[in-house]
């Protein structure tokens, strides 16, 4: 049977690893079960699936994924400014602490504490991966067509 390439309407099963450029492992399968999924159901960032694109099960491939491919450059708009009382009393605010918004449209938006100075309070809702150049390693485990829905 021919080798189906990795298209628009195939599951794939594959390991992938999603490194920074030191070598940091940000996210991994490669030392667990491999991830399935079907090409446009949104699991993968689009630009991600186009590095998968014509591959098929047994192929293996490092790509270095620009900013602008991967999680988009970091957007100083994207930092605001609260006042510390607009947080519950018990909440912990230092830098580094995630903390989920609901924006207009009630979706989850988590932004990041950047910066704490006496009553205000510096949130960053910039991706965490924004602005980082990542390596893509990846390994096509199995591709096969996506059946009609039942």
């Amino acid at each position: 049977m021919k080798e189906l390439p990795v298209d628009k309407g195939t599951r794939v099963t594959l390991n992938f690893a999603l490194k920074f450029q030191d070598g940091e492992v940000v996210d991994s399968t490669f030392d667990k079960e491999p991830a399935t999924l079907e090409i446009g159901d949104e699991n993968l960032p689009e630009n991600f699936e186009a590095y998968l694109m014509g591959m098929t099960a047994g192929e293996q491939k490092s790509v270095e994924v620009p900013p602008e491919r991967a999680f988009g450059q970091h957007n100083p708009n994207n930092v605001q400014t609260f006042k510390r009382h607009e947080f519950s009393a018990d909440m912990v605010l230092e830098p580094g602490v995630m903390i989920s918004f609901a924006d207009a449209r009630q979706q989850e938006l988590p932004g990041v504490v950047s910066r704490v100075e006496g009553d205000e309070v510096e949130v960053d809702f910039n991706h965490p991966l924004a602005g980082r150049t990542l390596t893509f390693d990846v390994e096509i485990i199995d591709v096969e067509p996506v059946g009609p829905a039942h």
